[in-house]
């Protein structure tokens, strides 16, 4: 994995909805970059585009602070105005190859992808790094289908070369079990932020994907 992906084994996407206060959610964010998180991507997809924005300014903020990076999903004019460190493009987003045209070489793009074919996709097109999933039931996944289950990481990690990210449902319990299909790390929602000890967990999982 190329330098400025390191820390990517564990990737943390936020759900402002899981919470009950603005505060809450910052809380929970910042324990997780205390416990050692290096990859935050802002996921708010609900909320409206100048929120979004404070939000960003907000969370690199923090992010920098511990020394990580902010990703923003989807919104490429959002991630380039807040000064993030990337973007999280969906299969509805901009392609890759066109927000490389907008952002140079050094701006990371990431792509969730759901099948084979997107993974292979995805790395044509120019994705720094994938998410594969949902490998297990998750309701925030729930509108992606059925879960595709471990095997497909095997055959996507036997056909692309880029970092491999294992999302949906994903517990410390089940680490082991897509590391040794092929992942190359884990991105985590509810398995960290809803955790009754949120550091502790994403202690865990930063123990398990090492």
């Amino acid at each position: 994995m190329e330098e400025r992906l390191n820390g990517l084994k564990l990737y943390l996407i936020t759900d402002r909805k899981l919470f009950h206060a603005q505060c809450e959610f910052y809380l929970a964010l910042e324990t997780a970059l205390m416990a050692g998180v290096k990859f935050i991507q802002l996921r708010e997809k609900h909320l409206p585009e100048r929120m979004i924005l404070d939000m960003a300014y907000w969370v690199l903020e923090l992010a920098r602070e511990y020394g990580a990076k902010l990703l923003v999903n989807d919104r490429v004019d959002i991630a380039l105005a807040a000064g993030a460190d990337g973007v999280h493009l969906g299969q509805k987003s901009l392609p890759a190859h066109a927000v490389r045209k907008i952002t140079g070489d050094d701006f990371l793009i990431g792509v969730s992808t759901h099948s084979l074919h997107e993974a292979l996709e995805a790395e044509k097109d120019g994705a720094d790094f994938i998410t594969l999933g949902p490998i297990y039931h998750t309701p925030s996944k729930a509108r992606y289908g059925e879960p595709i289950g471990v095997d497909v990481i095997r055959q996507v990690k036997s056909r692309v070369s880029v970092p491999v990210l294992a999302i949906g449902g994903i517990k410390t319990d089940t680490v082991h079990e897509v590391l040794n299909a092929g992942a190359d790390g884990v991105a985590v929602i509810s398995g960290i932020l809803t955790a009754e000890n949120i550091r502790g967990t994403t202690e865990e999982f930063l123990r398990l994907v090492q």
